[in-house]
């Protein structure tokens, strides 16, 4: 607040990031939906009109993996098969509003929670080519919606800390999948403690 006066959350230094609102995260039929999605891509849309109008960038991340990857369960990973390039499921979510660039993330099979990194199965990490996208547009804030708050939201917004952004993350436009109940709180937990705001 400055003079009594909320301060907007966009301008030309922010950008808007909007983590995996896909069919298969976003839609009831997709294969790993996260509960309350429709509501949150209501409140996505919301925030995605108010960074264009005062002239942020927006940029959108999807999950594009192979159809094999250790990421999904048919090859000994954590995760059902999910957002397979070139399918329906990973398709953005057709209510969601488009108006930006695009990042994709786990193209060669490795994990890509966040969206500024991807981790293969031996350790390496290697950029999405988001960090260099923000830096070379002097971005300096980043505001981060999307799903799932409890892992590739989270993941993207302790990215986005570590690497010297301030950062919110919009409560109302992101849901948890909660694996295990309670992950939605703790990711809440653990990104304030990271400095992460939650407006």
């Amino acid at each position: 607040m400055v003079d009594g006066r909320v301060e907007p959350r966009y301008d030309g230094r922010t950008a808007l990031l909007v983590v995996d609102v896909q069919n298969d995260f976003a839609d009831p039929n997709g294969s790993l939906t996260v509960p309350g999605a429709g509501e949150v891509i209501t409140a996505v849309n919301t925030e995605i009109e108010a960074a264009a109008e005062a002239g942020a960038a927006v940029v959108y991340t999807q999950d594009w993996h192979p159809p094999r990857t250790p990421h999904f369960v048919t090859d000994g990973g954590p995760w059902p098969v999910h957002c397979v390039r070139g399918t329906w499921g990973a398709d953005l979510h057709p209510a969601l509003t488009v108006k930006g660039g695009f990042i994709l993330k786990g193209v060669g099979g490795e994990d890509g929670y966040s969206g500024f990194t991807m981790r293969a199965h031996d350790g390496t990490e290697s950029s999405t080519g988001l960090h260099e996208l923000l830096r070379d547009n002097a971005i300096e804030k980043l505001v981060v919606v999307g799903l799932a708050l409890d892992y590739c939201v989270k993941a993207t917004a302790l990215d986005a800390v570590e690497r010297g952004y301030g950062c919110t993350v919009v409560r109302d436009a992101t849901a948890p999948v909660e694996v295990s109940p309670g992950d939605g709180a703790a990711a809440e937990v653990e990104l304030t403690a990271a400095g992460v705001g939650i407006a």
